[in-house]
């Protein structure tokens, strides 16, 4: 059957269906923030017992069938690549035999944002097959923009964001799921192709829908004046819910306490009331520690409540000890990364909800520690996304998907092409998404430079940027992270075959970590020679995770990481990382307890885009109080501390080899999709108690200066008693 989309005023309804198209009498051209309902009615002969629906809308839809709800915010922002559109598939629950009416509602953006492209046909793709047969409509499709909402005046949201403030007028709601409701004096929709909506290839949603947790009841409710402050257990993506009693007229304001985080304004609600009793969910959700409504005194509060959704993975990793700033630490990174998770990985829940990938690379590592298997399909979808959105130039930039964004970050993007793939394929054991991004990657590399010397040529991109903070080393940087990227660039080639593109990157890294130590290593640390800056914490880090150091360096290096603090929390992971690959773990531990000591006892669940708000008082608005990237922390606990790795990619065997810098009592669980590991050590003055219950393979490696007494190096699946004594 030949792929429609059904256009009414502007709206497009796309779909493998046999729908009549209606005449378009008085056409409206399409706007912004736009709420649109469609409705039509499937009679079927025999009981569904099995139904597939693919589905899709530019840009959120709710999906009602006989009045039930059965998809609240549907789809994905667009898209897979620049031209593309991604589309959901599900199987309903509420399709009977008989008549099925079925509503739904489209929230079309109209407006690009950082990780949204948006198309000039707002609408819906609808193909329902059941019982292995294509459902065909009873009548035409029906639709019109619902009468209640509307767009709030004063304040909007940034440009980064492609959502809209929320308006919504009671009095004009309109029962449309009800099954009496009169849908004869709508409009019929017309059929417009793929292509000319611009949606082009509807290609399959790669994410689960989002994890309903449920309506729930505030912490608490602090009513001062008109304002209710509402606080929720943590930082979340909510949709607040308010229940009244009211006059018609008055207006409730709807926000959380990171309406302004990171700056500029963020998305807020706008309810007016109706006569009488009434309840509202705003759909579109929002992010914070506490829900704050402005409520006119006159009106009647009976309820406020939430509902959280978000990403739907488990909470499945754990890490503890006797340290409680240390666990405080773990519990905030988890809880950050989880709240920058929905459509693509975020920056921030707030200010922009944009991909970035520089910051994508921190989070995918702490997802194999953190969260449930689930989870890494959204770094899959991450990686394909960079390599499909690259620009005819051979720049990949991010963030992706995007509609008015095309600069590139060269640093973040060799960031996530080399060290960051690598560790999704070591965590995932993913073949098939290094094989479909490699050609990509190649252009990419490609791109690239060199001077006679054998340096790289210095590329600022579209934007000269390396980390937030002072005292930046940009050309030394430069070159060492286009050595680390080559090493893992090369490592992925010889993975799926590509061992000419192998031998050619460790060639050219070969030659570039020689002329990189000619240049810039002046006996105590690695420096740009005409750098006037004393030398880069952040260079020192990537000098050793390049293989550029030697270990003979390795004292000098380790003075200057003790006594410079110039990274932010995106690159002091691998100013940690390093020190623990130098050996230094518990100077990596100490210096990670001063940096982030404020946001230890910050009373706030989430870990913030900047180590200390308070030193930059001038620009103290800009910086989000909920940035994945600081999650450094939870990688050197898993990672290092408790010591667990994967030996072989996705987990299929593993190394266990912790460093505990003095700890006495440490638990973690890694999930896998072989299983979890879990692992519980105790030590005191004379030997280390180790106990293992591994579904893989396990490496055993015993703390510095301890020995295996009691067990074997090499585990079996299983559980395990281990005893390390002092050498």
């Amino acid at each position: 059957m030949k792929r429609r989309v059904i256009l009414y005023l502007g709206f497009c309804l796309a779909g493998c269906i046999a729908a009549r198209a209606g005449v378009l009498l008085s056409p409206e051209r399409p706007d912004t923030s736009q709420w649109i309902v469609f409705h039509s009615v499937f009679s079927l002969s025999e009981k569904p017992s099995s139904n597939f629906l693919k589905i899709a809308a530019d840009s959120k839809y709710w999906l009602w069938v006989n009045g039930k709800l059965e998809i609240a915010e549907g789809a994905l922002k667009r898209g897979p690549n620049p031209t593309d559109t991604y589309v959901d598939s599900v199987s309903l629950k509420n399709l009977r035999r008989g008549r099925n009416h079925v509503e739904v509602l489209v929230w079309y953006w109209g407006k690009q944002g950082f990780s949204h492209r948006s198309t000039v046909s707002p609408g819906l793709f609808f193909n329902l097959n059941v019982n292995g047969r294509q459902a065909v409509p009873d009548e035409p499709w029906r639709t019109a923009l619902h009468p209640a909402f509307f767009l709030p005046d004063g304040e909007i949201p940034n440009y980064r964001l492609s959502e809209s403030n929320i308006g919504f007028d009671a009095s004009k709601d309109i029962p449309f799921t009800a099954p009496d409701f009169d849908f004869s004096q709508w409009q019929q929709a017309k059929e417009i192709s793929l292509q000319q909506a611009d949606w082009n290839t509807l290609v399959a949603r790669p994410i689960p829908m989002w994890k309903d947790y449920g309506m729930k009841k505030y912490l608490s409710v602090e009513q001062s004046g008109d304002k209710y402050t509402c606080t929720l257990p943590y930082n979340a993506q909510v949709t607040p819910y308010l229940k009244v009693k009211a006059l018609r007229g008055d207006t409730i304001h709807i926000c959380t306490d990171h309406y302004l985080g990171g700056g500029p304004p963020n998305v807020r609600a706008v309810y007016v009331t109706r006569d009488g009793v009434q309840e509202f969910e705003s759909p579109g959700w929002m992010n914070g520690h506490k829900v704050i409504y402005t409520i006119p005194e006159n009106v009647q509060v009976l309820e406020l409540k939430y509902r959280e959704t978000g990403y739907d993975c488990e909470l499945s990793g754990r890490f503890s000890c006797d340290d409680e700033r240390l666990n405080s630490l773990w519990l905030k990174s988890q809880r950050t990364l989880y709240v920058t998770m929905r459509d693509n990985y975020m920056d921030c829940p707030d200010r922009e909800r944009a991909q970035w990938i520089g910051d994508v690379t921190n989070e995918l590592v702490e997802t194999f520690y953190a969260l449930s298997p689930s989870a890494t399909a959204l770094t899959r979808k991450c990686l394909l996304e960079l390599a499909q959105w690259q620009r005819p130039d051979s720049v990949m930039y991010a963030p992706v998907p995007e509609g008015n964004w095309k600069k590139e970050l060269p640093m973040q993007t060799m960031a996530a092409v080399g060290l960051g793939t690598w560790n999704y394929y070591m965590g995932s054991g993913d073949i098939a998404t290094l094989r479909s991004v490699h050609q990509a990657y190649k252009r990419y590399m490609h791109k690239w430079q060199f001077t006679p010397s054998g340096l790289v040529v210095y590329r600022k991109g579209a934007w000269d940027w390396g980390d937030w903070g002072t005292n930046q080393d940009m050309q030394a940087m430069c070159q060492l992270w286009y050595s680390i990227t080559l090493e893992y660039y090369a490592r992925q080639c010889e993975v799926i075959g590509e061992h000419a593109e192998a031998l050619w990157a460790r060639t050219r890294n070969e030659s570039l970590r020689q002329a990189f130590r000619d240049s810039m290593w002046n006996g105590y640390a690695f420096k740009d020679p005409g750098f006037e800056g004393r030398p880069d914490d952040r260079v020192q880090a990537l000098a050793v995770l390049a293989g550029v150091a030697t270990a003979q360096e390795f004292p000098a290096l380790l003075n200057v990481l003790s006594t410079t603090q110039f990274a932010s929390p995106y690159m002091e992971r691998y100013v940690l990382e390093a020190m623990c690959e130098m050996g230094c773990t518990q100077e990596a531990l100490q210096r990670m307890l001063t940096r982030y000591g404020e946001m230890i006892s910050a009373d706030c669940s989430t870990l913030w885009e900047i180590f200390d708000l308070h030193d930059m008082s001038a620009n103290s608005g800009m910086w989000s109080l909920n940035h994945a990237w600081s999650g450094g922390p939870l990688i050197i606990l898993s990672r290092y501390i408790a010591g667990i790795s994967p030996a072989k990619p996705g987990f299929a065997e593993i190394n266990v080899a912790p460093q505990l810098c003095g700890l006495t009592d440490v638990k973690t669980v890694v999930p896998t999709g072989h299983g979890d590991i879990k692992m519980e050590i105790k030590a005191n003055c004379c030997k280390i108690n180790l106990k293992l219950e591994s579904p893989v393979v396990a490496h055993i490696t015993p703390p510095h200066g301890y020995v295996i007494s009691g067990g074997s190096a090499r585990l079996a699946p299983g559980k395990h008693s281990i005893t390390f004594t002092k050498r």
